[in-house]
């Protein structure tokens, strides 16, 4: 059973059509859960007050090896903070999460994303692959080793990326929107049922 972690800001319908998950913010259902994934959209702080009471039971079951998926700002929630406002994130990766350069914000459409090494999610999809993306803020990690992708963007100085994709073993993380990005990000979901 896959969990998708409900904080009223995310694109249920979507994910868990493709997942055929559960909406939930039951701590028995994610305790339960065979996979996890969070997705969302917001602040970082205001999302991380409702993730609260759900924190240390997501923690304890990635501690245990459980896939855990954080789309978009799911994603930010796995570093501890961000420049984007209070709020403590679930910490599982060290690092921060920053605006973009404001000529390159907000960062929405169509972009592509380029691997940066292996990774499960991007199986079977072509290097440079387009995904939808609709986002201010950029994870920073301390370890580049948890970077699998980076999307490419331009501004006055030239060309500059960010990490679209992160993993730590079981522990994924994608910038763009796979449940908004057609047939490629359906594949992401796939990859991810199949861990």
């Amino acid at each position: 059973m896959i969990a998708i972690v409900d904080l009223g800001i995310g694109n249920f319908a979507s994910v868990k059509k493709a997942l055929d998950g559960n909406v939930t913010v039951n701590p028995d259902v994610v305790k339960g859960a065979d996979k996890i994934v969070l997705p969302g959209v917001g602040n970082f702080g205001e999302v991380a007050k409702k993730l609260k009471p759900l924190r240390e039971t997501i923690l304890r079951k990635i501690e245990a090896g459980t896939p855990f998926l954080g789309i978009c700002l799911g994603m930010h929630l796995l570093f501890p903070s961000s420049s984007e406002g209070g709020g403590e994130g679930l910490g599982v990766l060290a690092g921060d999460v920053s605006g973009l350069p404001r000529e390159a914000s907000p960062h929405i459409g169509w972009n592509q994303v380029f691997p940066a090494r292996e990774d499960p999610l991007l199986s079977d999809l072509e290097p440079g692959s387009f995904f939808y993306f609709v986002h201010s803020y950029y994870p920073n990690p301390e370890d580049e080793s948890v970077v699998t992708g980076k999307t490419e963007y331009e501004t006055a100085g030239g060309i500059k990326s960010f990490p679209a994709t992160v993993r730590r073993e079981n522990v994924f993380g994608v910038q763009f929107h796979p449940e908004k990005s057609s047939k490629k990000g359906l594949k992401i979901l796939e990859n991810f049922k199949q861990l």
